[in-house]
């Protein structure tokens, strides 16, 4: 599994382009991948993240950083154990493949915004 491009709008995983915000938990896509406030991430929106429990979590906040994360999710992750890095998506997309290599992908998450 890998992410072979990320540009504004769209992103290709092992050949498939998306054109949705989408994640990838422990080497399963999970497409489609919507919010309960747009540019706003809460707990209820990775309950599936934190269910699957990776070392590893890594959020794209989308092309020019828009998306906010509610502490909340940042206090439950590090309750868990669950490393979390947030960056812009395209250095977020980077993060992901480095760490691909080096864990494995049942070790680590990663849910990307697309967009702004």
């Amino acid at each position: 599994m890998k992410v072979q491009n990320y540009q504004f709008g769209k992103i290709t995983v092992d050949g498939k382009e998306y054109t949705s915000d989408l994640k990838i938990i422990c080497g399963q896509i999970y497409p489609n991948w919507w919010r309960k406030e747009g540019h706003f991430l809460q707990v209820d929106d990775i309950q599936d993240v934190v269910n699957k429990r990776p070392e590893i979590f890594i959020i794209g906040t989308g092309a020019a950083g828009v998306m906010r994360i509610d502490r909340k999710v940042l206090d439950e992750l590090s309750n868990l154990g669950i490393e979390v890095i947030a960056k812009k998506s395209s250095e977020a997309v980077k993060i992901f493949n480095e760490l691909l290599k080096e864990k494995g992908p049942d070790k680590i998450a990663l849910a990307i915004h697309l967009t702004c």
